[in-house]
């Protein structure tokens, strides 16, 4: 009889749970061990449930900031003598119940991918068994919520786990005014005055979408600027927008505590200044999920931050055990969790595998403009680990924005000296998570400025600041030259 080969996966996150449906494409025996729910965190506390609060946001945002200019009238009885009222409202119990509501379909639609396609589901926290099997297998135990145990016998393990919101031990979170990012959803109520600790994409999503939901929102940034990550230029015009629009950032601020004082919150910093507030959201970065598995009695190697070591396929340092998403500190995105998982089952199950790459990965920063980026950075040129030209151009120039009464924003390009082959690109716009995709081509396939600039674009519209950047591009190679 034919050995048909057992996966387990622990953790059912994108990381996990796209590996399961490649390796029972595949015709494995495929177990996702999982104790919250398919989709992980990126389904119901993260990327899922914040993208639905911010698209509410976003519709606030564009009536705020652009009714009037566009000539829309809004019938309003509100008294003379109040009419600076403000017309739109936000029901936030409404908000976070769709909210809920809308990761729960989405998690209970992968569950049933993953069944449909032959795999099996299993509630429960798993534990590698330190010793490898003399045929090569690992044993997974699994402590299920009643606390009975079961043992998997597995060809190969994925550890796809995950991580959490990490805590300063003086601003544990409270679920009611002192909250993380996976408690926001529990409000009834808008919070009065918020105030957002940490200034990384996490922070400036949810700081910008709570400002156009209609909070006062206070930004305490421990770096020079919001978004220290990423692009320079996108960050400066962001931190501009947040400014303009009313919010108070705070750049070289560290916050040490925060506390409930009746019902309100003080957060000191760590010069000694106390801000206060009606609610405090801690977005101070995440830890990784991999503490009591068993990893390193395996022979899995961490970092110092918890975060499991891998290679391009996904391998960590134990013969068959692989590792996938957040838990492995790679890049904290979904479709790079999704990634990795699919290329540690291709590897595994022999099947062609192309080594992770990260200088093809997009990803998008949720504010308002969005922040897309692709490919090598301004850091990466600056820095001189890539010789590339740059052009940016600004969307104030660009019709179609114009009429639609986007101020905001640019398209930047950088490609290769001599051969013009597009390297990176930067897109700050409304959806620019929509505009970056033609980029993202250029650079998954070599493409030079010129062949993007020979493509036709629609007039108008914002993709032709794409096509106007490569001409520019083009055109100074073309000057080079000659």
């Amino acid at each position: 009889m034919e050995h048909v080969t057992r996966i387990v996966i622990i953790g059912g996150g994108p990381g996990g749970y796209e590996a399961a449906l490649v390796a029972a494409q595949l015709g494995s025996e495929v177990t996702v061990v999982d104790c919250d729910g398919l989709g992980g965190a990126s389904v119901l506390t993260d990327c899922v449930p914040s993208k639905t609060l911010i698209a509410t946001a976003e519709v606030m945002t564009t009536f705020d900031s652009s009714y009037e200019e566009l000539g829309i009238i809004v019938a309003d009885d509100t008294p003379p003598m109040e009419q600076a009222a403000r017309v739109v409202g936000v029901d936030l119990g409404k908000v976070n119940r769709r909210v809920k509501r809308l990761a729960l379909a989405q998690s209970h639609d992968i569950t049933a991918s993953v069944t449909r396609a032959g795999g099996r589901v299993m509630r429960g926290h798993g534990r590698v068994e330190p010793q490898q099997s003399l045929d090569g297998s690992r044993r997974v135990v699994v402590r299920a919520v009643d606390g009975t145990e079961q043992t998997l016998v597995a060809d190969a393990v994925l550890v796809a786990t995950g991580a959490h919101p990490r805590e300063i031990p003086d601003a544990k979170p409270d679920g009611e005014r002192i909250l993380n990012w996976t408690q926001v959803y529990d409000l009834d109520e808008l919070p009065k005055e918020l105030i957002v600790v940490g200034s990384g994409v996490t922070g400036a999503e949810f700081a910008g979408a709570y400002q156009a939901l209609g909070s006062k929102v206070t930004l305490v940034s421990s770096r020079d600027r919001v978004l220290p990550g990423e692009d320079p230029d996108a960050a400066a015009v962001l931190e501009d927008v947040f400014r303009r629009r009313g919010m108070n950032v705070m750049s070289r601020s560290r916050a040490q505590a925060a506390k409930r004082v009746g019902d309100r919150v003080e957060v000191t910093l760590s010069d000694g200044r106390v801000i206060s507030g009606t609610h405090c959201l801690m977005a101070v970065g995440s830890i990784p999920n991999t503490a009591d598995m068993g990893l390193e009695e395996a022979g899995v190697k961490l970092a110092e931050s918890g975060h499991i070591l891998t290679d391009k396929v996904s391998r960590t340092s134990a013969p068959g055990i692989y590792a996938a998403g957040d838990c492995t500190g790679v890049l904290a995105l979904a479709s790079v969790a999704a990634m990795q998982g699919r290329i540690a089952m291709y590897h595994f199950l022999g099947d062609a595998v192309t080594p992770l790459n990260l200088k093809t990965v997009s990803a998008n920063v949720f504010t308002d403009p969005e922040i897309a980026t692709v490919g090598y950075s301004q850091a990466d040129v600056d820095g001189g680990k890539i010789d590339a030209r740059v052009v940016k151009l600004p969307l104030l120039r660009n019709p179609r924005a114009k009429m639609q009464g986007i101020r905001d924003g640019f398209v930047k390009i950088f490609c290769r000296p001599g051969t013009g082959i597009v390297v990176g690109g930067v897109v700050v716009a409304p959806r620019a998570s929509e505009l970056i995709h033609p980029i993202s081509l250029a650079v998954d396939n070599n493409l030079t400025v010129e062949q993007i600039a020979n493509a036709f674009t629609v007039y108008p519209s914002l993709s032709g600041s794409i096509a106007e950047v490569a001409r520019q591009l083009h055109t100074r190679k073309t000057q080079e030259e000659s």
